[in-house]
């Protein structure tokens, strides 16, 4: 039995661990993200308020129907039926009814709420759908942050570990005679720089997987980690279309217009509602009632006797016009003719705005192409300049200054090729976004 406890501690144990060290890919965190997003839920029960709204409009097609019951006591002077004379009785009524009325026509206004309520309807998934993809993009930038930050960790760490192994060789020429104590002092003050740097970038990445952990509403920041891998520059065919492509791509896949499109056509149904108001109503109605009577003064017929014989029957058509009503009906078609083309202005707007943001964004990735080519070829040439640094320091033919800044010069060109790699790439996500590609994959 001890040995049974021990194992099932063991195996509990190891799967803590494995949890715990659960490094997440990218498509994990999108997945998770659209799954617990706020916003994303508080969108979804707009869509299921959505969806009781078009239960309404079905329910207005069906009749109303009530029922009513009611029984009376009448303690006093009553007129007794068989003397004529009024004395003192106690007598007992009931009545029952039961009532109903349909709509036959009211200016289709209860056909045109179905059809807005249907249109709503698609007009809460776009917008969920749009949450989606902004939720799925922030997902993408942030991750391509801790990304980020972990190369710049490890380039730190490796200009680091390079000057260290410097540090060492400058000690041993120092106590040769070869170079001046002062250039040990120099390298010894860019050892200390570095380690400055190394710890403002481990302070970077902790923030930036809090950062994507808060996003995806993940409280354990200190087991969070993405996984690792080797990120190389995607392909850029999305760069074979032109900016007018891509933008005319986004207009059929981008949800933010097919809300402003959306908007217009409900607008237009509230205008239909509104001028149904102005056309008379018709209703259908019909009514059952019948009633029940007792006293002390006389032996009354037998209960159900006298529902039967008292019972009656009401229907009919009821027709009401409008006349006046203190400019309410024409102020509202006014109203929402007004918002039809408030609703058109949006939609326009929004294409505006989309396509200034398309051609920002083609111009971006390709700057940040350019950027990313040029830092390359910069720290091929830095690296091809510090190895010849590196030899004439060991050989006493330069100086510490001097070596430190061809030092300095390279790490700049590493850290550049790190960030024009990482913005390359988000700009590239960016273009893929508004062809409608999925965010999922680096």
């Amino acid at each position: 039995m001890k040995k049974i406890v021990i194992y099932i501690l063991l195996i509990a144990g190891t799967a803590t661990t494995v949890n715990a060290q659960k490094q997440w890919t990218l498509k994990e965190c999108v997945e998770y993200a659209l799954e617990n997003n706020i916003a994303i839920k508080q969108a979804q029960l707009d869509r299921q308020s959505g969806e009781i709204d078009k239960s309404d409009a079905k329910g207005a097609f069906l009749p109303t129907i009530s029922a009513s019951a009611s029984h009376s006591w009448n303690i006093g002077l009553n007129p007794n039926p068989v003397t004529g004379q009024n004395v003192t009785a106690t007598t007992q009524s009931s009545s029952g009814g039961l009532n109903a009325n349909i709509a036959i026509y009211n200016g289709l206004q209860n056909i045109n709420r179905l059809h807005r309520a249907n249109l709503a309807l698609l007009a809460n998934q776009y917008q969920i759908d749009d949450i989606k993809d902004n939720t799925s993009l922030q997902v993408v930038q942030a991750f391509l942050q801790i990304l980020f930050n972990k190369e710049s960790l490890k380039v730190n760490q490796a200009q680091y570990d390079v000057t260290q192994e410097q540090l060492a060789r400058t000690k041993e020429l120092v106590n040769e005679g070869v170079v001046a104590r002062g250039d040990l002092l120099e390298i010894e003050a860019t050892a200390a720089t570095q380690e400055q740097q190394i710890i403002n970038s481990e302070n970077a990445l902790r923030f930036s997987k809090i950062s994507l952990a808060q996003l995806l509403l993940i409280t354990d920041y200190e087991n969070f980690d993405i996984a690792e891998g080797n990120y190389v520059i995607p392909a850029a065919t999305i760069m074979n279309n032109t900016p007018k492509q891509i933008f005319e791509k986004s207009l059929e896949v981008r949800n933010d217009v097919k809300i402003a499109q959306s908007n217009i056509e409900l607008a237009e149904y509230d205008l239909k509602i509104a001028k149904g108001s102005r056309y008379p109503s018709l209703s259908g109605f019909y009514g059952f009632n019948t009633r029940y009577f007792n006293s002390e003064l006389f032996t009354p017929p037998p209960f159900f006797d006298q529902l039967s014989d008292n019972k009656g029957h009401s229907f009919g058509l009821s027709l009401s016009i409008p006349i006046l009503s203190g400019f309410r009906a024409r102020n509202s078609v006014r109203r929402s003719s007004v918002n039809i083309e408030r609703a058109k202005f949006n939609l326009e707007q929004t294409k505006i705005n989309l396509e200034a943001t398309v051609n920002q964004a083609y111009n971006d990735a390709k700057g940040a192409l350019k950027a990313y080519e040029a830092s390359e070829k910069t720290l091929t040439s830095r690296r091809e300049a510090h190895r010849n640094s590196t030899e004439r320091f060991s050989e006493g033919m330069m100086n510490s200054f001097d070596f430190s800044q061809s030092q300095q010069r390279l790490e700049a060109a590493e850290s550049d090729v790190v960030r024009t790699k990482f913005d390359y790439i988000f700009r590239l996500k960016i273009l893929e976004f508004y062809f409608g590609l999925p965010l999922t994959k680096i």
